[in-house]
């Protein structure tokens, strides 16, 4: 197998399988889904996840500690810049001068799109004040690039509705972002199963983070298990390269040179 380490902000990490810790039944579930998913990185929702702010009750890092995981705070429930920002400097502060982090500031609470005006508003500021950001932003692919122009380390594009489990319904956008942008491009929200994550991977992206996905699946821990093994053969098969599609062309699987030639009568 060929050394193929995702690179994000300098760090290298083997698993290119992102996933986040709300939805889950119990903490019990949570941390079994996240070991077998074999995720590196995880993300952690400030605004709905304990990691410290209330002593009284469970902290998620009992579970996920530090020094297993990249822990990935996010902004998600954030609707304008401030917001986000505040909230991400609270995570830092919480972390003890964590700087990687995940922003996302949506539009509305019935779509959970992105608002991209204030979304580049708070990567400006964030990054200004010495964070590293991952920012989840809409599949278009100029915006896409003004978030890699201000600094964002990766661009994770929606491929459909967070939640939704719609899977990838423009993947023309998500290569356009990949022919502009030199960061990760990680897919981020929309999955729904295992052939979308691999879906994603053979487009090239270079990660996918999902949490719904696997956490509303009947099986979690199971499902947390097909999404690893669909994100590598889907990066597996986009590093070997398909075979070009013929329309209306038939090929023979078998050579043709040397057969055994019929009898004639």
């Amino acid at each position: 197998m060929i050394q193929d380490n995702l690179i994000i902000a300098g760090k290298s990490y083997s698993s290119r399988l992102l996933v986040g810790t709300g939805k889950y039944r119990d903490f019990a579930e949570t941390q079994a889904a996240i070991e077998a998913s074999g995720a590196e990185i995880i993300t952690i929702a400030i605004r709905r996840s304990n990691i410290g702010q209330n002593p009284n009750e469970p902290n998620l890092l009992d579970i996920l500690p530090p020094s297993k995981y990249t822990l990935l705070p996010n902004t998600a429930g954030c609707y304008s810049a401030d917001d986000a920002v505040r909230t991400l400097r609270l995570a830092r502060e919480l972390l003890d001068g964590h700087s990687l982090v995940k922003l996302e500031v949506l539009g509305d609470p019935q779509s959970l799109y992105p608002n991209v005006v204030e979304t580049i508003a708070a990567a400006k500021t964030l990054v200004k004040d010495g964070f590293q950001v991952m920012v989840y932003t809409s599949d278009d692919p100029i915006i896409a690039k003004q978030l890699e122009d201000i600094g964002c380390v990766a661009i994770m594009p929606l491929a459909s509705l967070i939640g939704s489990g719609m899977g990838i319904l423009n993947p023309w956008n998500l290569q356009l972002i990949m022919e502009r942008v030199q960061v990760p491009v990680i897919v981020d929200a929309g999955v729904g199963t295992a052939s979308d994550a691999a879906i994603a991977m053979e487009l090239g992206c270079h990660g996918v983070l999902m949490n719904t996905a696997i956490a509303a699946a009947q099986k979690p821990v199971l499902m947390a298990s097909a999404m690893k093994l669909a994100v590598d053969a889907g990066r597996a098969a986009y590093l070997a390269g398909r075979m070009p599609k013929k329309l209306y062309s038939a090929s023979p699987s078998s050579p043709t040179a040397g057969i055994i030639a019929s009898a004639k009568s």
